[in-house]
């Protein structure tokens, strides 16, 4: 008998913790009175409905006003030269000229324009990341005395414009004879503020307990960085990168006053010497050029946009 209770008991007791049957869970949910809720747990109203509509929409419309120019460059990069500036407008053009991408590369010093931007695209884009995520270590890490005075004062420099300090600039750069060579531009855009600001942010984000856990194995503060610091910081790494290889690409001011050897001119300088006026210029052929030059940059964004938007979502937080 006095099994049988236990038995009974137990038996209970795992009915107790049983999840009801599917046709139970059917029926508390029809007998249920509350709204149904959305996955965030906010009501799913009617207004609330159309205000995702309507957002959709304004991101639509925002999307395709964003685009519009671009797809007009590249059609009208296929048109005839007299067919570009056609009215009306005619976003198709009448004769695919597939001749202008050809023409652009034998009239032109294409090749060298593109060697030359990549070139200071690759060398200015691994300094940077280099230098600022070195500097962003320091400030992020390292306590030392005005420090945080220090760093404000770096990053100030990035509401400076350039232009209110271009000429002084120059003239120390021509002094040092490196004007008028890829060494000016390298120069001008190893060292960057928003680098260092950057990467202080998420450097921020990572626990200290690992930083400190590496100083109690005998780990310098260099290998911290590099070992560390760094694999832990592939989003923001990926960012600061396709943020300084797109600027340094198509940079253009740089390049018009430090380089005026045309065996130098970056892609962007060599395009704008097509522009001679408004009346002889072969618009068709300079869209061709304009749409190369973009294609490095459409595949490197599509190759790194994961880690791009993930760095620039988790730089502003703090751990």
């Amino acid at each position: 008998m006095a099994q049988q209770v236990e038995k009974d008991a137990a038996d209970q007791l795992v009915s107790d913790f049983t999840p009801p049957t599917a046709a139970v869970r059917n029926l508390r949910k029809l007998s249920d009175p509350k709204p149904r809720r959305a996955a965030d747990g906010d009501k799913i109203t009617p207004g609330r409905r159309v205000g995702r509509i309507a957002m959709y929409v304004g991101l639509i419309i925002f999307a395709i006003a964003l685009l519009a120019p671009f797809a007009w460059m590249v059609l009208s990069s296929f048109k005839s030269a007299n067919e570009v500036f056609s009215v009306p407008v005619k976003w198709l053009p009448e004769t695919w000229v597939w001749q202008n991408y050809v023409d652009i590369w034998t009239e032109s010093n294409m090749l060298v324009w593109i060697r030359n931007t990549l070139f200071l695209a690759v060398v200015v884009t691994f300094l940077q990341v280099l230098t600022g995520s070195f500097a962003a270590y320091g400030f992020a890490r390292m306590r030392f005395k005005g420090r945080d005075v220090l760093f404000l004062l770096y990053v100030g420099t990035i509401a400076v414009p350039w232009q209110s300090y271009m000429i002084p600039q120059f003239i120390l750069l021509s002094n040092f004879k490196v004007s008028n060579t890829l060494w000016a531009i390298i120069l001008l855009q190893a060292f960057g503020a928003f680098g260092v600001f950057l990467m202080k942010q998420f450097y921020e984000t990572i626990p200290e307990e690992l930083s400190e856990a590496a100083r109690l194995d005998g780990l310098s503060e260099y290998a911290i960085w590099r070992k560390i610091m760094l694999p832990l910081s592939i989003p923001a790494l990926a960012s600061l990168t396709l943020l300084t290889f797109v600027n340094t690409w198509n940079d253009y001011l740089g390049p018009l006053i430090y380089l005026r050897n045309p065996d130098l001119w970056t892609i962007q300088l060599g395009l704008k010497s097509f522009v001679s006026n408004l009346f002889d210029t072969n618009y068709a052929l300079l869209f061709a050029g304009l749409t190369i030059s973009v294609i490095p940059i459409a595949i490197i964004f599509l190759l790194g946009q994961k880690y791009f938007v993930e760095g620039i979502a988790t730089s502003g937080l703090k751990g």
